[in-house]
């Protein structure tokens, strides 16, 4: 797929040249706690004789060591919602109450179809969610059966807007733009001679492990390894020793962060003296957190499916402070890709007159809605046009942006 650069990301992708779901899994040391409990959200107001009652369905890992992604998401869900029925958007000649039913899939594929069953039969209007690709893929098909529309905030494995579902939709550039645009990285501005790679065996971590590989050959990278974990492993001393004997200069992971932050401590033990990177699903806040000081400075890169530029960029970071004083913590992630996602439930709703999945639907299809996070359209599959990605690396325990790429859909 082909990218442009800007010219500021161009300059600061030089400047580093010189110097990113799923099933749970369980780390030697647990996520950093949430903040303080933010106070519980505003019941919906009470629909009156003129108002439509819509239920959105939102379905993320509330429970378990990703949690602190989907209780992100579910923050973002909610905001939205309120900010709904605070404008009193009107679909056909009533005003609309927005209600929203979350649930919590735990990032297991099995809980997810049985809670994506359980959105059916409450015939919710419209479904935001999964978090996970293990989870969205398993459930699209249900929502698909029941002609529900889905739009997913952060499900990356293409597949998911593959299998013909004319209901699945997403926000978020997918594994193939997210580990295509890594692998040329590592190997045209990191210079990687040798390149491992490990993965954790889950939708998300192979895919996007399979698609940096790809890109890795296909930029003239050399591949010494190609190693297997799981989502609940906690020891990688042997298949890390394996790897080091093959000298890489570059180590990539698919996989998250619960189980990236144990990972990246190991490296360090070790003593590799490696670049590590990984997808969205390592690109956290949470990750300088469970690596403490083995995330060391500019030693890793990853890339999260999304990113903002020029004009969009202040309103976002207005709202995620809005987001802090709400919730009392950072947006992970992908909260704003959430609040997208359900108001572009509710704008295709308003443009159809009607919240009945079945009519409002094709407007799904057709919308051009200017989002928190940018411009939102969907191609024939149900992916974002022109979708964006972000490189991150970390400096001083934080987060620190390296560069805003698109592709051309």
């Amino acid at each position: 797929m082909q990218l442009k650069w800007t010219a500021v990301a161009l300059a600061a992708l030089s400047l580093v040249a010189c110097g990113k779901k799923e099933e749970p899994a369980a780390p030697a040391a647990a996520p950093a706690p949430m903040a303080a409990a933010p106070a519980p959200a505003a019941a919906p107001p009470a629909p009156t004789a003129d108002a439509v009652v819509v239920k959105i369905g939102h379905v993320a890992p509330t429970s378990g060591p990703i949690a602190h992604l989907g209780k992100d998401n579910e923050f973002g869900a909610r905001m939205a919602i309120e900010d709904l029925n605070a404008k009193k958007v009107k679909i056909g000649d009533k005003v609309a109450t927005f209600e929203l039913v979350a649930e919590d899939d735990a990032g297991d594929p099995k809980q997810g179809t049985a809670v994506a069953q359980k959105l059916v039969d409450s015939k919710v209007n419209g479904i935001v969610g999964h978090l996970n690709s293990g989870t969205t893929i398993p459930a699209s098909k249900l929502y698909s059966d029941a002609g529900i529309p889905q739009i997913s905030p952060s499900a990356t494995n293409p597949k998911y807007t593959r299998q013909g579902f004319k209901t699945a939709f997403r926000v978020v550039a997918d594994d193939t733009q997210l580990g295509g645009t890594l692998g040329r990285y590592a190997v045209e501005t990191l210079k990687g001679k040798n390149i491992a790679v490990i993965d954790d065996r889950t939708a998300y971590g192979q895919g996007v492990a399979e698609e940096f590989e790809k890109a890795v050959k296909a930029a003239g990278g050399t591949i010494v390894g190609h190693e297997f974990t799981t989502d609940k492993s906690t020891d990688f001393n042997a298949i890390l020793t394996k790897l080091k004997g093959q000298k890489p200069d570059i180590l990539f992971f698919g996989g998250m962060d619960a189980v990236g932050g144990p990972m990246l401590k190991q490296v360090k033990q070790l003593g590799m003296d490696v670049k590590f990177m990984g997808g969205d699903g390592l690109c956290t806040g949470e990750l300088a957190k469970l690596a403490g000081d083995a995330i060391g400075e500019d030693k890793v890169v990853c890339a999260e499916a999304g990113g903002v530029e020029g004009d969009f960029k202040a309103p976002l970071d207005a709202w995620k402070t809005k987001f802090k004083e709400k919730n009392g913590v950072d947006v992970q992630i992908y909260a704003p890709y959430v609040y997208d996602a359900v108001n572009v439930l509710a704008a295709a709703m308003e443009k159809a007159g009607s919240a009945d999945p079945a009519k409002y639907l094709p407007e799904i299809s057709k919308i051009e809605y200017k989002g928190l996070t940018g411009p939102i359209a969907f191609d024939e599959k149900g992916d974002i046009k022109n979708g964006a990605l972000t490189l991150y690396t970390y400096k001083g325990g934080a987060r620190t942006q390296i560069a805003v790429v698109r592709g051309k859909s």
